[in-house]
C-alpha cells in the first residue's frame, strides 16, 4: 500500500535529496518549509548550502510540472508542495502556538483526517528530525519516523578495524614459521578487509598468541612491520594504539580513519606520527591539523584580535598535545617553537574548502562533527602524495542534525573499509587516566 510521507524542514537541511528515497509513496513539503528554507538559503554554512540545493532540486522538477498538483519522481513516486490543507483548527485545539513546526504537524494532521475518510486509505507519515515534532505527531495520532535514510547502521555495529580469532594452536606456529598466513584455509565466516588487525588467539586455552594484519590485497595475513619503539616520546600502551601507529606511519596507507572515546589518545598518536613524517623523516612538507569550528554548549560568540587569536579557543586541545609532545613548560613557548619551525600549520576546516593540498599529513580531529558533504569536500581536497587522518568520537557529536549513525566519521569508515588505500581502527580502552576513563565509561 502507498503512502503519504511529509517532510520537515529539517530533513530537506540534513539531505537536500532526500525527496528521492521514498521510492513508489508520494512526498508533501508544506508551504511553510519552503518558507524556512527560503530563509536560510543565504547562510554561508552547510545549512544554506543544502537550502539552495534543495530549491535548485525543487526548480528543476518545476520544469516536469506544477509543484502544488504534483509530479513524477524519478523512483515512481509523486512530489506535491501543499497548499491546501493549511486549516490550523484541529492542532490548535492540542497546541495553540501557531508555530512553524504546529503548521507543519497540521499539513500533516488534515491530511491524516482526509484519507480516513477515503474507501481505500493511504497511511501518513511525518518525517521529521526533530525529536519532540514526532512527539507532538505521536500526541495527535499521527503516525512519525526519523529520517534514516543515510545512517551507516547501529554504532554497535560499526566496523572496529580488527577482530579476534580463535585458532588451533598449529596456526599460530604456522604463522610465526611462514611470516604469513593465508586467509581461505580459516574458512570464516565473515569477510577480512584490507589492512584488517587480526588477533590470532589458542583455542586450547593457553597464552599463545599473534598479532597480524591483513594485506592490501585481503588475501593474506602478514606481520606488522613496525616494532613497538617509541614515536616522538610516545609508546603505544595497548593493542590498539600499536595497531593505530601501524596505520599512522604506513606511507602506502594514503587515508586513516581513527575512532575511539576521550582518552584514548587519538590525538596524541596522529601528532606524533605526523611529526615524525615531516621533521624526522621529511617524507611530507607539513603537517597540517584542522579541526571544524563547531562549540560544545554555548556559543562563545564573536572574538576580538587576528584570525590565529580568534581561533586559538578552538584549537587549544591540539596546542595541549603540541605542549606535551614538545615539552614546552612555559605559557608562549609552544608558539614559538611552531613559528621557528614553519612546517606546522593549525587551521580551521572553515579555509579548507577550494584548496589543494599535496605532499602534506593532515590530521582532522573532532571529524564526527562533519556531514557527509564536508567529509567528502575535505578528503576531495587531498592532493598528491598527501596523508590525512580523519579522528573522532561518534558518541560526542555537538552538530543539531548529525548523531552517531549519520555524521561523516563513521560514512567514511563505512564506505572505505573495502578500500585497499585506507585503514581504520577503533581505540577503546582510555590511556589519559583511571579518571577520565571512568567517565567516559559512566557518564
Amino acid at each position: 500500500m502507498k503512502k503519504i510521507f511529509v517532510l520537515d524542514t529539517n530533513v530537506l537541511l540534513h539531505d537536500p535529496k532526500a525527496i528521492f528515497t521514498f521510492k513508489e509513496h508520494e512526498v508533501v513539503i508544506p508551504a511553510v518549509v519552503l518558507e524556512e528554507i527560503d530563509s536560510k538559503k543565504r547562510n554561508a554554512d552547510e545549512i544554506g548550502r543544502n537550502a539552495r540545493n534543495v530549491s535548485r532540486l525543487l526548480d528543476g522538477l518545476r520544469e516536469v510540472g506544477h509543484l502544488h498538483s504534483g509530479v513524477p519522481l524519478p523512483q515512481g513516486g509523486r512530489l506535491k508542495v501543499e497548499l491546501n490543507h493549511r486549516s490550523f483548527l484541529k492542532v490548535q485545539e492540542m497546541f495553540g502556538e501557531v508555530s512553524n513546526d504546529n503548521r507543519i504537524l497540521a499539513v500533516a494532521l488534515n491530511y491524516h483526517l482526509e484519507e480516513k475518510e477515503l474507501p481505500e486509505p493511504r497511511s501518513v507519515v511525518l518525517v521529521s528530525k526533530d525529536v519532540l515534532v514526532r512527539i507532538k505527531a505521536d500526541v495527535l495520532g499521527l503516525l512519525t519516523e526519523d529520517y534514516l535514510s543515510d545512517r551507516t547502521g547501529d554504532l554497535s555495529e560499526l566496523y572496529p578495524g580488527y577482530s579476534a580469532i580463535q585458532v588451533h594452536p598449529s596456526i599460530i606456529d604456522e604463522f610465526y614459521s611462514n611470516r604469513f598466513l593465508p586467509i581461505k584455509p580459516l574458512e570464516l565466516s565473515y569477510t577480512l578487509y584490507p589492512h584488517e588487525f587480526v588477533i590470532l588467539k589458542d583455542e586450547m586455552g593457553t597464552g599463545k598468541s599473534a598479532l597480524l594484519k591483513v594485506n592490501q590485497e585481503a588475501d593474506r595475513l602478514e606481520p606488522l612491520y613496525l616494532s613497538n619503539e617509541p614515536v616522538w616520546g610516545i609508546s603505544a600502551r595497548n593493542a590498539q594504539q600499536r595497531m593505530a601507529l601501524e596505520l599512522l606511519l604506513n606511507d602506502d596507507i594514503p587515508l586513516v580513519t581513527i575512532t575511539g572515546k576521550a582518552g584514548t589518545g587519538k590525538t596524541l598518536l596522529a601528532l606524533a606520527a605526523g611529526l615524525l613524517k615531516v621533521e624526522d623523516e621529511h617524507r611530507f612538507k607539513k603537517l597540517l591539523i584542522a579541526r571544524p569550528v563547531v562549540p560544545m554548549g554555548k556559543d562563545i560568540g564573536y572574538l576580538p584580535g587576528e584570525k590565529e587569536e580568534k581561533l586559538r579557543p578552538w584549537m587549544q586541545p591540539i596546542y595541549d598535545n603540541l605542549e606535551y609532545l614538545f615539552d614546552a613548560k612555559k605559557s608562549g613557548d609552544i608558539d614559538k617553537i611552531l613559528m621557528g619551525l614553519g612546517s606546522i600549520q593549525v587551521e580551521a576546516l572553515t579555509y579548507i574548502r577550494g584548496r589543494s593540498i599535496p605532499g602534506q599529513f593532515i590530521i582532522v580531529d573532532e571529524a564526527q562533527n562533519l556531514s557527509r558533504h564536508e567529509i567528502k569536500t575535505i578528503v576531495s581536497r587531498v592532493g598528491e602524495g598527501s596523508k590525512i587522518i580523519l579522528m573522532g568520537d561518534p558518541e560526542q557529536i555537538d552538530h543539531p542534525y548529525l548523531d552517531a549513525a549519520s555524521n561523516g566519521l563513521t560514512y567514511v569508515v563505512e564506505r572505505f573499509k573495502q578500500e585497499g588505500i585506507s585503514g581504520h581502527i577503533m581505540l577503546e580502552k582510555g590511556e589519559r587516566s583511571k579518571l577520565a576513563q571512568l567517565a567516559a565509561d559512566l557518564l
